[in-house]
């Protein structure tokens, strides 16, 4: 029972080392981008596509890794890919110019994208069937710190390093994790068999994940379809997609098997599952995108303000994986969770330009919980009512709408910020009218501040104009990203008629609970 229990413990501490790690690399690079531009002497839009050539490779290899892991042996492919991402960190660290890096960033996202699904798929068939709600919310753990660890980490790495150690500090805990998995991890008693390949499938995903994953990372900074390459991509992931479907249900050896979607529950939580997404990678982008451009939070500072969320997650997970064990519905907490998230998106809409650390306080921890509440909760239901054969490519599946609907929920709301931008301020200069007593009145008093702060007399109308200018941008800029808070809630609050499509969950049968929450993040 001893050895037992040491290699349990070995297990989780690996594989929650190795999913966190590939989390963390998500956003760690972000506040580099910066550096990256200047040492390698690129342009920040080239080196943007540091982070789009990541999330390109993990949103295609997502949906494939119960293919892969059944053709090449869970273990062998898990390994392969601890090293391939391993391997991957340490060149981008060495990368000449900003190609290079962009290159061995998506090869680092292929190695990654296995490590979320592998992990957990690992960790839960380590487990007896009763530990695996507690197993499911350690994994839960991870999964929240690595993304709030990341920008925080970044920052120090850059601010008392450089920017290839963001890179360089993967590599002791990928080669330690990848010996420790080769050593303890054994292959599962139940998966799929894979005798042959499916190229057309794969090619079809590659084409229409990887064209739809571009448009959705690049399009708002291309203007959408003003761009020619973004309109030919739009096509191109439309029939591809549109073609994968159709293949993947006619083939005899899919390597996506799309006929698991025809489980209600299945099809209901992925499209939560979206929603999910959404709303996490949306307002993990706004927040930081509001307090440092309207309110001149640093880097640090801003990472700072995610980790009570983290502190209360870690709380909160294992008795979210108890009520699960216990068995409280799956849709009691899905919606609580929506719910809360909604009401965090409700008081961020309702901030102002004074606001301060300490106004984001409880609405970060709000947020935390809903969050909490509704990860593991729909992975449990996805994959209830499952044969454990299927279960693999359903929590794939469900992952992989994670994924798109972050990229979604991303470029949905840059977009809506810059059109809620256009909207405010012209609404706001229509109010600045010539002779207008309040107008007047400001400028007046604008002019009167400059004079007195030693300004000439025909300089201190001019600087007053500018920054009223100013004012009037900085309002609009405010009004925007309170909409954008808005949505979120609204979007939150609208999804949750979903739940009624999923019908009652039923209980999984042991092997059938041992691949349940295998990819639940």
């Amino acid at each position: 029972m001893a050895e037992i229990g040491f290699r349990k413990f070995i297990i989780t501490v690996t594989v929650i080392g190795a999913a966190v790690i590939e989390l963390i690399d998500t956003s760690i690079v972000n506040v580099g981008l910066s550096d990256m531009s200047g040492n390698l002497g690129a342009t920040l839009e080239d080196v943007a596509w540091v982070v789009t050539a990541y999330a390109i490779a993990n949103v295609i290899i997502i949906p494939m890794t119960s293919f892969l892991a059944a053709r090449f042996g869970r273990r062998n492919y898990y390994v392969s890919s601890i090293l391939l991402f391993t391997v991957a960190s340490m060149a981008c660290g060495q990368a000449h110019n900003i190609w290079q890096l962009v290159a061995f960033r998506f090869i680092q996202g292929i190695g990654g994208g296995a490590l979320l699904s592998t992990s957990q798929a690992i960790l839960f068939e380590t487990f007896t069937l009763e530990q695996r709600g507690i197993a499911s919310a350690l994994f839960g753990v991870g999964i929240f710190i690595g993304p709030t660890l990341g920008p925080t980490l970044g920052g120090w790495i850059i601010d008392n390093y450089s920017w290839p150690w963001i890179f360089y500090i993967n590599l002791p805990i990928g080669l330690a994790a990848a010996a420790l998995s080769w050593t303890f991890v054994r292959e599962p008693l139940t998966q799929r068999r894979s005798d042959s390949v499916d190229w057309t499938g794969i090619g079809l995903l590659i084409m229409g994940l990887g064209s739809l994953q571009v448009v959705l990372e690049r399009g708002e900074r291309e203007d959408w379809f003003s761009t020619r390459y973004i309109v030919v991509l739009a096509a191109l992931a439309v029939v591809s997609l549109v073609s994968f479907v159709i293949w993947e249900l006619i083939a005899e050896h899919p390597v996506v098997d799309l006929r698991v979607l025809r489980s209600r529950t299945l099809a209901s939580a992925a499209a939560l599952t979206f929603v999910l997404g959404f709303a996490l990678f949306a307002s993990v982008f706004i927040v930081p995108v509001f307090v440092q451009r309207l309110l001149g939070f640093t880097a640090m500072q801003t990472g700072m303000l995610f980790l009570p969320g983290a502190a209360v997650s870690i709380v909160v997970l294992p008795l979210i994986g108890k009520m699960l064990v216990k068995g409280v519905p799956p849709h009691v907490l899905i919606v609580i969770g929506f719910m809360v998230v909604s009401v965090f998106a409700y008081m961020l809409g309702s901030l102002n330009q004074a606001a301060g650390s300490s106004d984001f306080f409880w609405p970060i921890i709000l947020r935390a919980l809903g969050l909490s509440l509704m990860a593991i909760p729909l992975t449990q239901l996805a994959v209830s009512g499952l044969p454990p054969r299927d279960i693999p490519q359903g929590v794939a599946l469900n992952n992989m709408m994670r994924q798109v609907g972050g990229s979604f929920g991303i470029a949905f709301i840059n977009t809506y910020i810059d059109h809620r931008l256009a909207v405010h301020r012209q609404d706001l200069v229509s109010e600045l009218v010539p002779g207008h007593p309040a107008t007047v009145a400001r400028l007046s008093g604008l002019t009167h501040r400059m004079a007195a702060a030693g300004m000439s007399p025909w300089e201190a109308p001019r600087h007053a104009l500018a920054v009223l200018g100013q004012m009037v941008e900085r309002q609009a800029n405010l009004l925007s990203y309170l909409d954008a808070f808005r949505l979120v809630a609204f979007i939150c609050v609208a999804c949750l008629p979903l739940i009624l499509l999923a019908g009652k969950p039923r209980r999984t049968n042991p092997a059938a609970a041992a691949a349940a929450a295998a990819e639940s993040h």
